[in-house]
């Protein structure tokens, strides 16, 4: 089975959820239907190709998985990569949401290809946030085109998540450039054979920098000198991993022969802040990563549950039955369903944030998108790795085994928590930083905005909807306790109570928006229902709704539990680690 992107539920979820601004909803549709024929006939069947094959490392060379060079091609001469850059540099200047739609397309076909594009989007919102004129004119536009792909070289041997033990040096030549040297690992797409030219975007520290990450310069390091000439970078070897094995994850070197010729993105040892551009901007696409792999693995396992005979269900004149007609399966396909529409709602309102803060909501809708994006990126992805742990246990046996395909979305799952800040790490920013943001208030009008979907319930009340009124205004007191709770502790100067608390916090944060998202949606399929539509799709949202609300919310009251009085761990953690 091949993927199909489910451009009707995106679209429904684009108006009716997340509210889409800046494009015609007819050019909404043309847009999003000619990226599922790109993602469902170019992208979707080179995934298991690339996955199989990978990619090839010899002599500090990267050769790409058979195909790849071509879809690359066709995806840049189409203009995907530039959807929502500035026209002024070659883009299409669509809103953030088209765009965060169209990834969830390449992610869902093909999660190795799409992060090529991923990163150099990141790569062109911090050149065009922070870089000179100079250096706009000279490179925004090929990577606004794919031309020149661009790279985020943060991690060192020794500097993961604390990029304050950061090694790598810069030294100012006196011409206006800079020469860099050193060591980089994980770095995506790092080296291949898709372009000519690679714009590498990496952390260095000058000489006599402040310590620790005040003391950090963002630089634009290309492959290709403006000159012509290879600049004294190399790939010295790439990683054999679990899943995304299409996609090359690189040992960069840094210059053997002297030091690489960089010039520097915004400020000396301002450059955490020029990278945090375009990592927040990688996190709300990883997010949607999540929603694209999380989206093919349940196409795959209702198509499985759909032809897989096994057992006589209940009421059945049939000696076998399709295993979807047993309740438990439904159980585990409703689940991921469920979950892969909350998460693409989660996603889109981040989005729809993002283009709201270049309109008359200014600092208030950036402010929500703030917010959000540590939701967007760590539940959705979290989520991704329990869909596709699903979708394996659906396929049963044939799961385990990597015939089926299933396998796969599972080991790529692995990867979306642990990159572009681990989810530990997400947490830690969204209870640290984002809740405090306005003193709390842009958390509490999220929060009014969750209990006005339980209001519609309440007011527009029909047999369809069952329980899902009380389930979700549950989940949002919930969710409103642990929130008071978060910002007392951090008030009082408790950090740690706080911080013990926060992935748990997010978790019911997620939860509590994913379901005002899908009562939100069925109650737009209810009024379309009423007013005389017959899609039988609007019945499909409210009975999906329902299921969320009356088999996943009541766990919100188990998180607010573990928020509010499940810290104490930490006063004896390090006897228990000993046991």
């Amino acid at each position: 089975m091949s993927y199909r992107a489910p451009v009707s539920e995106m679209l429904f979820t684009l108006r009716h959820v997340s509210g889409l601004d800046g494009v015609d909803p007819d050019d909404a549709e043309a847009i999003l239907n000619e990226a599922g024929r790109i993602a469902g006939d170019v992208l979707a069947p080179l995934n298991r190709v690339g996955d199989k094959h990978g990619t090839q490392f010899l002599d500090g060379t990267v050769t790409t998985p058979p195909g790849w060079r071509e879809a690359y091609a066709t995806f840049t001469s189409g203009g995907w990569n530039g959807l929502s850059a500035d026209p002024d540099h070659g883009g299409q200047g669509l809103p953030k949401a088209i765009d965060a739609a169209c990834t969830e397309m390449w992610s869902a076909a093909n999660l190795s290809f799409g992060l090529c594009p991923l990163l150099t989007q990141g790569g062109i919102e911090a050149l065009a946030a922070h870089g000179s004129e100079d250096l706009k004119a000279r490179y925004l536009e090929k990577l606004v085109s794919g031309e020149w792909p661009a790279t985020m070289n943060l991690t060192e041997p020794q500097a993961g998540s604390d990029l304050a033990l950061l090694r790598s040096r810069a030294e100012a030549v006196g011409d206006g450039s800079y020469r860099i040297t050193g060591s980089k690992i994980y770095i995506t797409y790092g080296e291949h054979d898709l372009s000519e030219n690679i714009v590498h975007l990496v952390l260095a520290r000058l000489k006599d920098a402040p310590a620790g990450t005040r003391g950090i310069s963002l630089f634009l390091v290309p492959k290709v000198l403006p000159d012509g000439s290879l600049n004294d970078l190399r790939c010295s070897g790439i990683e054999h991993k679990l899943g995304i094995h299409a996609s090359p994850t690189c040992s960069m070197a840094f210059g053997d022969n002297g030091g690489a010729t960089g010039w520097l993105i915004g400020d000396e040892n301002k450059g955490l802040a020029c990278m945090f551009t375009m990592m927040n901007a990688a996190r709300l696409g990883v997010g949607v990563q999540g929603v694209g792999l999380a989206e093919a693995a349940t196409q795959k396992a209702l198509a499985y549950a759909a032809e897989r005979r096994q057992g006589k269900a209940i009421g059945s004149a049939e000696a076998t039955s399709p295993i979807i007609a047993h309740p438990d399966v439904q159980r585990m396909l409703l689940t991921m369903k469920a979950y892969t529409a909350v998460s693409r709602a989660i996603c889109f309102l981040t989005a729809a944030a993002l283009d709201a803060a270049h309109g008359p909501e200014g600092k208030a809708a950036h402010d929500r998108a703030s917010l959000l994006t540590p939701v967007a990126k760590a539940f959705s992805t979290d989520i991704a790795n329990e869909v596709a742990s699903l979708g394996v246990q659906v396929h049963g046996g044939m799961g385990f085994v990597e015939e089926t395909g299933a396998a796969q979305f599972m080991r790529d799952a692995r990867i979306l928590g642990i990159y572009e800040g681990t989810n530990g790490i997400q947490a830690i920013d969204l209870t640290a930083r984002k809740l405090p943001l306005n003193g709390g208030a842009t958390a509490r009008a999220q929060i009014a905005w969750m209990r006005k979907a339980a209001e519609g319930l309440l007011k527009n009340a029909a047999p369809a909807f069952g329980h899902m009124a009380a389930r979700l205004r549950g989940a949002i007191e919930s969710l409103d306790r642990a929130t008071s709770h978060q910002l007392a502790a951090l008030a009082s100067n408790r950090p740690e109570t706080a911080l013990a608390g926060a992935a748990p916090y997010l978790r019911l944060f997620g939860l509590a928006l994913g379901g005002a998202s899908l009562a939100r949606a069925a109650l737009a399929s209810a009024a379309a229902l009423k007013a005389g539509e017959t899609d039988p799709a609007h019945a499909g949202r409210i009975a999906l709704a329902r299921f969320y609300a009356e088999n996943l919310l009541p766990a919100a009251g188990g998180l607010e539990e573990a928020v509010l009085g499940g810290g104490a761990f930490t006063d004896d953690a390090a006897l228990a680690l000993a046991v």
